[in-house]
Order: C-alpha cells, then sequence, then structure tokens
C-alpha cells in the first residue's frame, strides 16, 4: 500500500484540567504544540482553543487523532445513557451475581459493584446455544418484538444484547440488532459478539453493557467534534486512540466505544516506547500526571505491556471490560487534586478534583478548595509568573488563603507544614500506581527508568521515585504535551481473540485460526481511509496450567510457528509465568485457552531530532535567577537556581536542587539528584538518596 499522503497530523489530548495539541508537519517535520484549559461545558471549544495556540486551524490538517477521557468519565461518574439488558433466559442475574470478589473478607461494610443497568430493565429471550456453537433453542422473535415496543415505550436510549456462547456462534445476536435497529430507529445497539470473542459470560456482559451505556454520550461527542471540524475546512481522516494505544476510525468508535476506555494514558504508553527505541531501553515505567489523575504503564523488554481485560473502578466494587488494551494502572491523584480533612483528623488528597472549572485557587478562577497545585506554589515549586510560559499567571495568596483555612487551621500546623503534608500524601498515592504496574506483576522498578510526562509529571518524578527505589528518571521534550505527542506515534491497529481450548492441537489447527484473525485484520486495515504502509501481525496467546481456572497472556514469535517449536512456546509460558506469580512447573502440562492476534497498519512517524550540543557546560544562558524552594522539613526554604528547559543542550549538567522550567511543565531536581541532557534533548536524571 502506498505511503500517507504528506500533510499536517493534528492530536488532541483531553484531560479533566487541561488540553493537549501535538502537531507533525509531514512536509517540513516540524513539531507545534499548544496547551489550553478544558472546557467541560463543550470539550470541542478546549481543542480548537489549543489548535488556536499552536498556530493552527482544523482546515490545516489531513488527519486527526484524538484521545479523550469522555468514556471511561461516563463510566465512573455513571452519567451514561439509560440502558437495557437482552439476554439468554434464566441468565437476568449473572451481570449482578459477578464473580464475588471479596478482598477484604472481614470488612463489615464491604460493598459488591453495582451493575450499570438496574435488573427491572434486564430482559430474557428464550434461546440457546452449545459450547461448541450448535443451536440448542432456536431464538424466539417474537419476543424481542414485544420488547421492542417496551423500549420505545420506557424512553430507552440503548440496549445491549448478550446470548450465551455467542462468540462461537453469533447468528442469534446478530439477528436480534437487526429486528431492534428495525423495530426501534436510534436505539443504540450493541452485541457482545462485536466487542468479545472470548468466552466468561460475567465479563462479556459487563463488556457489552459498558459499550450501550457509554455509546450514546460517545456517540454525540464524536459526531459533534466531526460537526466542528468540518465546519471549519477540516476533510480529512479522523481517528481515535484505542486503549491499546492503537488507531481506529472515529466511525467506529461510535459504534465500540468501549475499546477508548483509556485511549489518553495509552497513547503515554505509545510516547514512552518511541523514546526507549531512540534511547536503546529494554525497560521503562511510564508515569503521567495531570490535572486530575496519575498513571503508569510498563515497557517491559522492549514492548509495552498489555492486557485482555481490565477492572474500571477499583478491585472490589469494579466492571470487568474484556477488550485488549495497555496494562496502565491509574490513581485519583494529580494538580488539581483537592486536599481535605477525613474522619478522626486525617489528611487526605483527592481523588476529587478541582478539574478546569473552576479549577485550584491559585488559578484565580472562583476555586477555594486548596489542591496539589496550590501546595506546590506555596513551597517554590511553581513559579507564579512563569505557568504556562507567563500566559496564566498564578494567586499564591489565594492558594495560602485556601491551605490555611481548609487544613493549616484545623489541624494546628502551618500554612507551609500543610502544603508539605499534601505533597507528602499525594507522592505516596502516585507511587501506588507505578508499583500496581511493576511490582505486583512480578517486575523490580529499581530496574526500570522512569519517563515522567504530563504537566505535573516531572514536577513530582522525583518524589515517587524515591518513594520506591528507582534511580533514573528521563523527562522527554515537551512533557506537558505527551500524551498528545505519543499519538503521533500511534498506528491504525485491530485487535482479535478467539476462545479455542487447545491442550494438545496441531499447529496446523492453530494456524487456521490465527490466518482467518489476521485475513480480518488486514481487510480492516484496508478498508479504512488511510494508506498505510507495511501491515504487520504479532500473536500471543491466553495459556495456563491444565486444571487452573486463570490464564497468561504469552507474546509468541512467529520464529514459534514457522518452526513448530511447541516446546518453545511452552518454556516461553513458564517463563511469563514465572516473572508473573514468583512459580512456575516446567514438568507440568499447558494448555491454550485463546488466541489473540493485532494486525497493525504502520503510519510514517515523527522524527527524533539530535539536539545542539554546547560542550563547555556554561549555563549563564540558560539561568532564569533564583527562588527559595522547600524541599523537607530538614532543609527548609533553599536559594534554589531556575533553568530555562529550551536554552539547555546536549552535555548540560546540572545538581539538584534546581528547577527546570518549560512551557508546559516544570521539572524538580532534589537536593542530591543530577541531571544532564542527552542528545536528544531529554533531562536524564540520577535520583539522590531519599531525605526526610
Amino acid at each position: 500500500m502506498a505511503a500517507e499522503n504528506a500533510g499536517i497530523r493534528l492530536a488532541a489530548d483531553i484531560g479533566g484540567t487541561f488540553t493537549d495539541i501535538a502537531a507533525f508537519d509531514e512536509k517540513t517535520g516540524r513539531l507545534l504544540f499548544g496547551k489550553s484549559l478544558s472546557t467541560p461545558s463543550n470539550l470541542v471549544d478546549g481543542i480548537a482553543d489549543g489548535i488556536g495556540k499552536a498556530d493552527l486551524r482544523f482546515s490545516d490538517a489531513n488527519l486527526f487523532l484524538h484521545g479523550s477521557t469522555i468514556a471511561i468519565n461516563t463510566m465512573l461518574e455513571r452519567t451514561g445513557a439509560k440502558t437495557a439488558l437482552v439476554i439468554t433466559e434464566g441468565f437476568k442475574d449473572i451481570y449482578e451475581i459477578g464473580r464475588v470478589n471479596r478482598p477484604d473478607a472481614y470488612n463489615l461494610y464491604f460493598k459488591k459493584h453495582e451493575p450499570l443497568v438496574e435488573r427491572a430493565l434486564r430482559f430474557e429471550v428464550t434461546e440457546r446455544m452449545y459450547a461448541e456453537g450448535e443451536i440448542y433453542k432456536p431464538l424466539a422473535e417474537d419476543q424481542l418484538i414485544v420488547l421492542a415496543e417496551t423500549f420505545k415505550a420506557q424512553k430507552l436510549e440503548s440496549v445491549a444484547v448478550l446470548f450465551l456462547h455467542a462468540y462461537r456462534n453469533p447468528v442469534h445476536e446478530i439477528r436480534t440488532k437487526e429486528l431492534f435497529e428495525q423495530h426501534c430507529p436510534g436505539l443504540f445497539v450493541s452485541v457482545s459478539h462485536e466487542l468479545s470473542q472470548e468466552y466468561r459470560e460475567f465479563e462479556r456482559c459487563s463488556t457489552v453493557v459498558a459499550n450501550s451505556y457509554i455509546g450514546p454520550r460517545v456517540r454525540d461527542y464524536l459526531t459533534g467534534i466531526e460537526t466542528r471540524m468540518t465546519g471549519e475546512g477540516f476533510d480529512g481522516s479522523f481517528l481515535v486512540v484505542q486503549s491499546t494505544g492503537g488507531l481506529y476510525e472515529a466511525e467506529q468508535a461510535k459504534s465500540e466505544c468501549v475499546r477508548m476506555l483509556e485511549s489518553g494514558p495509552a497513547a503515554g504508553v505509545i510516547g514512552t516506547k518511541a523514546l526507549c527505541d531512540v534511547l536503546g531501553l529494554e525497560n521503562a515505567i511510564s508515569f503521567d500526571m495531570g490535572g486530575t489523575t496519575a498513571k503508569s504503564g510498563v515497557i517491559h523488554e522492549g514492548k509495552p505491556l498489555t492486557t485482555g481485560s481490565a477492572l474500571i473502578g477499583g478491585y472490589d466494587r469494579a466492571l470487568p471490560v474484556q477488550v485488549s488494551m495497555m496494562d496502565i494502572f491509574e490513581v485519583g491523584t494529580g494538580g488539581g487534586s483537592i486536599a481535605g480533612i477525613g474522619a478522626g483528623g486525617s489528611l487526605h488528597v483527592g481523588p476529587e478534583s478541582a478539574g478546569a472549572v473552576p479549577g485550584p485557587a491559585c488559578y484565580g478562577l472562583g476555586g477555594t478548595e486548596p489542591t496539589v497545585t496550590d501546595a506546590n506554589l506555596v513551597l517554590g515549586r511553581l513559579a507564579a509568573d512563569r505557568f504556562l510560559g507567563g500566559e496564566m499567571q498564578l494567586d499564591i495568596s489565594a492558594a495560602e488563603r485556601a491551605i490555611k483555612a481548609k487544613i493549616a487551621d484545623p489541624l494546628n500546623m502551618t500554612v507551609v507544614e500543610a502544603a508539605d503534608g499534601i505533597l507528602r500524601i499525594a507522592s505516596t498515592a502516585m507511587s501506588y500506581a507505578v508499583k500496581a504496574v511493576s511490582t505486583e506483576r512480578g517486575l523490580d522498578a529499581a530496574h526500570f527508568a522512569m519517563v515522567a510526562m504530563g504537566g505535573a509529571g516531572p514536577l513530582h518524578a522525583s518524589n515517587v521515585a524515591r518513594e520506591i527505589g528507582m534511580k533514573q528518571i528521563i523527562v522527554p521534550q515537551s512533557p506537558g504535551h505527551f500524551s498528545a505527542f505519543g499519538m503521533l506515534f500511534s498506528d491504525l491497529r485491530y485487535d482479535y481473540v478467539r476462545t479455542w481450548r487447545l491442550a494438545d492441537a496441531s499447529f496446523e489447527v492453530i494456524e487456521t485460526q490465527y490466518e482467518e484473525m489476521e485475513a480480518d485484520g488486514r481487510a480492516a486495515v484496508e478498508r479504512t481511509s488511510i494508506n498505510v504502509g507495511d501491515v504487520v501481525v504479532a500473536r500471543s496467546a491466553d495459556m495456563r496450567y491444565v486444571g487452573q481456572e486463570h490464564a497468561v497472556t504469552v507474546d509468541l514469535s512467529m520464529q514459534y510457528f514457522t518452526d513448530q517449536d511447541r516446546d518453545g512456546i511452552k518454556a516461553e509460558f513458564d517463563r511469563q509465568h514465572e516473572v508473573r506469580y514468583g512459580t512456575s512447573a516446567p514438568a507440568e502440562r499447558a494448555e491454550i485457552v485463546s488466541l489473540r492476534s493485532a494486525v497493525t497498519g504502520l503510519m510514517r512517524k515523527p522524527p527524533l531530532e539530535e539536539h545542539l550540543e554546547r560542550g563547555d557546560n556554561n549555563l549563564a544562558a540558560a539561568a532564569t535567577g533564583t527562588r527559595p524552594i522547600y524541599f523537607s522539613r530538614d532543609t527548609g526554604f533553599v536559594d534554589t537556581p531556575s533553568y530555562a528547559r529550551t536554552a539547555l543542550l546536549a552535555g548540560d549538567r546540572i545538581a539538584g536542587p534546581a528547577v527546570i522550567e518549560e512551557h508546559a511543565s516544570t521539572t524538580v531536581l532534589l537536593p542530591g539528584d543530577a541531571l544532564e541532557v542527552d542528545g536528544f534533548g531529554n533531562l536524564q536524571i540520577t535520583v539522590g538518596k531519599v531525605t526526610s
């Protein structure tokens, strides 16, 4: 296939506080960036503002890439559509029964997950498939027609359909969708086999319900962006970032919305992978802290870690989603996270956020609650006159008043002590995100480099790294736009999975299943409006020891299939099981539960250019003055030099304490830290020893 036509590729990442824009001019190789406050009442306004700050217009672009929190926020905030569930007769309660996760067995106040669809809106239909895909009971179409009238009478917006074993034979789900769309025009209809081709009826049910619940909101949102862009002269292709970090067309995203739940964070991991490739790093952890949340993902042995499912909303009360996605963990701690006093007089930070409106107290937009950003300003880590390159003046008096009234006075502390406490608690909370994707996966975080991104990531990276013993931090160029930047490195991607228990299957049987999935993937790439370069295929399999319940996803190189190396596949599974659980059983038989294939259409990537080298380490041109900054109770306020990131050159070295400021982010070097600018302009930080 031909390479993409040259033009401007726009990428937009909407966060809870800021909207980030990155653009790649394919003709000149230039990268352009913009950042604006998010506009919750009409999110596309924030996109337009950011594009304007990058000195561009929608009409300049031939390709628009988008990642958004609209899907995940709709699900977490329970602001989705009024939805019904249609399910096989006798199974209407599996969605509520779930897996009965009970992580805290002795908690008398434990509450299980709350379904997105109330029981009164779950309807059973006569039909049934055998597990092998043969029809046991025919579909009762007359019942569906009656249900369609019920949906219209109750003014439902959406319906989810889950029939048992539809992943093996979807004929009943296909017919049900046809009838509902025929009798209920405008109803959002989602059927399970279009989203998941795996077994486990509860997980498939939860996935299709989530898709239907968020579907109308996401569809309207994406349509609104399309309308705005088209009205302003955009006539290119509109692609959305999936939770895998891959891209799919907006039209598909309108119907398969659940695939974009983690689109923004996934793009950050893709950007981290691109950075690792250039620097020759095998292992890295992305640490992305924005205004509302902090999240982490992992690059292990040169590959982003992915998962076939995720729990949305925390382990105990979570609703599972069974689609491929980056293995990302998120905590509700960001720059806008509100600090408060809980039961017993304890100080807590988040998960409530001041967001973009009214924002932290120091924004001067009407906010009165103390936030992490306010604490950073009070302690001198942020400069009031340099935030967003001086575009936005911060009000330190407002920050001090908020912290004093809500935290310091009630706890009989000084404002500085209260601000320090806010940052300490925030750092500990954010370290959980890093631990969740490393230590809890059997990986030693100390052996990984941390790639700090987001507007607030470099501000807190050293504190978080010290919490968990990490020794190396990399701050890429333009970290405040890094998720949007990562989208520029994304490719078209289609993921397929088939449940197919194969304890002793021949390679011919396995190869047939893979080839069918990969043919579907290649056809999907061909159908898009994007002309790509090469199409590549990656295979993996969910494997477990015979007799086990849960499986481990194992990446499998094509060489295993070329050589028909059954022993090699088993050895790779044993190795991955050892990493994940600390044990393996090479002498035990293993079986394949599901086959997975990812088909990727490669797109042109922006170049990561080498940086100019100074040679003499004369930092006078980059110095911007000194200011007192509070680092710890031992040091108190320390006169600390500050530097302009744009004036630093390759080879420059800075010893902490220091701050490095740029348009959308500030990097803090703690006492004992050491920084060197590498050949690509990244800040390579060696973390010092922990101080109290």
